[in-house]
Order: structure tokens, then C-alpha cells, then sequence
């Protein structure tokens, strides 16, 4: 009936930070994860999505598989794909292979497009950041 021996699939959400809720820290997991309510400082790590809603208020860093935001958001994304919807506004950095963004979005910072390599893990997930080289 329950078997944690068998790991989530990536697009079950399985972590919800509600609406009246606040969380500080880091969060690491398997499954992918939806933010209605409030994050500060640390780290969301996730093999699968992050999702943040209308109401979401972000401070951290994000490495995910996708990231889709509707809601506030002050960081870094670390993501094979970054989604920023109608509504949102993030202030930060954007490391991503594949990046969307709505009318109606407001990106205040830098989307830096990294070169997806086949069989590779998405930037950032289990892979060290990327060092820019100044010659």
C-alpha cells in the first residue's frame, strides 16, 4: 500500500508551501513542488518542477528541472527551463537551456543561457555553477 522504496515521478507534487505559510531553509526532494505562500533565504532542490503561484513571495535560490513562476521571486534559477507567466515579477539571474516568458512578466536581472549537453544533468542540479571565464 505505501512504499517509499519507490522513488515519486518528477511531475507529482508532492511538497505544498500553502498560502499562510512561511518556510526558511533549504528544501531538497525527489518530486516536484508547489509554492503558494512565503520562502526566505536558502535552497529548493528539486529532481522535478518548482511551481509558484499568484501569491507565491520567493527569496532563494531554485534548482529544479522547470521552474514556472506567476508569483514574486528574488534570486537564482538553476533550470533545464524557466517558465515566467502573466503576472510575475522576478528580480535576479536565470540560468537555463530553454527559457519562456509571457507578455505581461517583468524580468528585472540577467537570463543566461547555458548549452544543454545530451545525457547531462539540467544546469545546476547536481552540477557545480558555472564559472564565467574573463580573459
Amino acid at each position: 500500500m505505501f512504499q517509499r522504496n519507490r522513488r515519486p515521478e518528477p511531475d507529482a507534487i508532492e511538497v505544498v508551501i500553502g498560502p499562510r505559510a512561511t518556510f526558511s531553509g533549504d528544501l531538497r526532494c525527489d518530486a516536484s513542488i508547489r509554492i503558494d505562500g512565503v520562502v526566505t533565504g536558502g535552497r529548493i532542490e528539486t529532481l522535478g518542477s518548482v511551481i509558484l503561484t499568484e501569491g507565491a513571495q520567493v527569496h532563494c535560490e531554485i534548482l529544479a528541472r522547470t521552474v514556472s513562476v506567476r508569483g514574486t521571486f528574488q534570486g537564482t534559477i538553476r533550470a533545464d527551463r524557466a517558465e515566467l507567466l502573466d503576472g510575475c515579477l522576478v528580480t535576479g539571474t536565470v540560468y537555463v537551456n530553454r527559457f519562456y516568458i509571457d507578455d505581461g512578466a517583468v524580468l528585472n536581472g540577467d537570463v543566461r543561457m547555458q548549452k544543454e549537453t545530451p545525457g547531462a544533468a539540467p544546469s545546476g542540479v547536481n552540477a557545480p555553477p558555472s564559472i564565467p571565464v574573463v580573459k
